[in-house]
């Protein structure tokens, strides 16, 4: 797991045999499952300047998304 010190992404998971990158963002929680992820796009969240403009340009809308179950 990866920490991240953004405004917008509080933390990280990558999966590398499921191709699986799990994300929390701050404002929202997660975790949000991102299939098919290919591992140098998790490399490439971990080295950005700026995780929520690389999220935005790298992952958002370009991978199936799967929501964190609502709170029971």
């Amino acid at each position: 797991m990866v920490w991240f010190d953004s405004t917008a992404i509080l933390r990280a998971e990558y999966e590398p045999e499921t191709a699986t990158l799990q994300l929390w963002f701050r404002e929202s929680g997660g975790p949000y499952d991102y299939r098919n992820v290919p591992a140098d796009i998790f490399d490439g969240l971990c080295d950005a300047s700026s995780k929520g403009r690389y999220y935005n340009e790298h992952i958002r809308d370009r991978y199936e998304v799967i929501p964190p179950a609502p709170a029971r």
